[in-house]
């Protein structure tokens, strides 16, 4: 019973060395745990302070990448209608070289064929002024052979230069 009703020594010494107890947690131990626990707050407070400049990085990087992506694809579409335009101006700059290609031909063509139609007529008037030479000449020969012939003609055209001259 005395454990339920204590004495006056007791209760003094247990308060005595309650409080040495309590000034040595006071003065070394509480110190010590009440820094680490300040330490610590600070550290997560750090941390959740690193996370959320982060996030906002996070979040800026994405709104940074959208842009960029936005970016690359109206230059990617720019360069897609320039080089579209580029290659209609090839194809026709190409068709228009060649019309002029293909006029200039033709009008090559249509010159060598008239010098090739001049030549040809020239060849043919020759050819028919040869045969009608040598057509003449056989009838010549053929009616002149006779001298009763010859002095008819010889007359006739002496008579046809008179009548030209008077």
């Amino acid at each position: 019973m005395e454990l339920v009703s204590p004495g006056l020594g007791l209760i003094f010494w247990m308060t005595l060395s309650f409080g040495i107890v309590l000034f040595l947690l006071s003065k070394f131990v509480w110190p010590m745990i009440l820094g680490s626990l300040k330490e610590r707050e600070e550290g997560i407070a750090n941390s959740l302070e690193a996370a959320q400049k982060a996030r906002e990085e996070i979040q800026n990087l994405h709104s940074n990448n959208e842009e960029l992506l936005k970016e690359a694809r109206d230059e990617r579409e720019e360069m897609i209608r320039e080089a579209r335009k580029l290659k209609d101006d090839l194809i026709d700059t190409a068709k228009d070289k060649a019309d002029e290609e293909a006029k200039h031909i033709i009008e090559n063509a249509k010159a060598v064929i008239e010098q090739e139609k001049t030549a040809a007529l020239s060849a043919l008037k020759n050819q028919v002024a040869d045969l009608s030479i040598e057509i003449a000449e056989k009838l010549l020969k053929a009616e002149l052979s006779k001298d009763k012939k010859q002095k008819e003609l010889m007359d006739k055209l002496i008579g046809e230069a008179n009548n030209q001259l008077n």
